[in-house]
């Protein structure tokens, strides 16, 4: 199994999915969503794979969201190449992408462990969100930037966040856009647990080995328990990624994206009017 965009382990009972676009602050293409799944759905299959690990290559980001270079009025609407074609997603938009592998990480009935060694920002936020269990070093940023970039996820990143946090914190994060420190991120309970940037892999694998330890079956039904209580959301999120879409073809979300790209403030004031 060969990939472009992230790196894919497996060992010891463990899968790890790497994305690997260091350069980009592991910022994600549609090309990285469909590896990420076709992963996950590896993972799933594999019967002596029994916990999965997501994180970033190199030392300063997780995941920063979708790439906004390659953001375009209507989307990300590239053209897929041979590697997306291959996947059979690449006629799929970024956002519904994304959502599926929201979605995937939720329903595998194997715990998911989120390894967050920088920033995780935007789409990646979420992405660390929707994972059963976060371990972050303390070198860590957590944040959302939708509506600071012209655009948002009214779904999984809203509703679920906001059982994490609470109401008002998870407005405060997406309405301010600000950026929060892992203490600050274990103290709203947006991670489970904080550790030195050396130490950071060294707890994940104990993690790791205590879940390996349990019955499968056990904490495949207890997984299944925690999400029925949230698993309207997916109603919702799957009308928020229509809008989304359509957002993207907006005046006002290209100002978000264009400014982003050119280091300026944007100028959403126009479209108040």
């Amino acid at each position: 199994m060969e990939f472009n965009e992230i790196i894919y382990q497996k060992y010891n009972g463990r899968a790890k999915i790497t994305i690997n676009r260091a350069q980009k602050l592991n910022a994600f293409t549609n090309l990285t969503l469909q590896e990420m799944i076709k992963a996950l759905v590896d993972a799933w299959t594999d019967k002596n794979t029994g916990v999965v690990i997501i994180t970033g290559a190199g030392e300063k980001s997780f995941c920063v969201g979708g790439d906004q270079s390659i953001r375009e009025k209507g989307g990300y609407t590239a053209a897929a190449s041979r590697e997306e074609e291959s996947t059979g997603l690449g006629n799929l938009p970024l956002a519904n992408n994304h959502g599926l592998l929201l979605q995937l990480i939720r329903t595998i009935p194997k715990p998911v462990i989120a390894m967050v060694n920088g920033y995780a920002i935007g789409g990646g936020n979420i992405i660390h969100v929707v994972c059963d269990l976060t371990v972050a070093s303390s070198t860590a940023k957590f944040g959302q930037a939708g509506p600071r970039v012209g655009s948002f996820d009214a779904g999984f990143g809203t509703a679920y966040l906001a059982r994490l946090v609470g109401e008002k914190k998870a407005r405060e994060i997406w309405y301010l856009c600000e950026q929060y420190t892992a203490e600050e991120a274990l103290s709203m309970g947006l991670v489970n647990r904080v550790v030195p940037p050396d130490k950071l892999s060294e707890e994940v694998e104990k993690m790791c080995d205590a879940l390996l330890a349990k019955s499968p079956t056990s904490l495949a039904a207890l997984k299944t328990s925690f999400n029925a209580d949230s698993d309207a959301i997916l109603g919702i999120h799957n009308m928020a990624t229509i809008a989304l879409n359509m957002y993207y073809d907006t005046d006002e979300s290209m100002e978000g994206r264009n400014a982003f790209m050119e280091k300026r403030q944007p100028d959403f004031a126009k479209f108040r009017k």
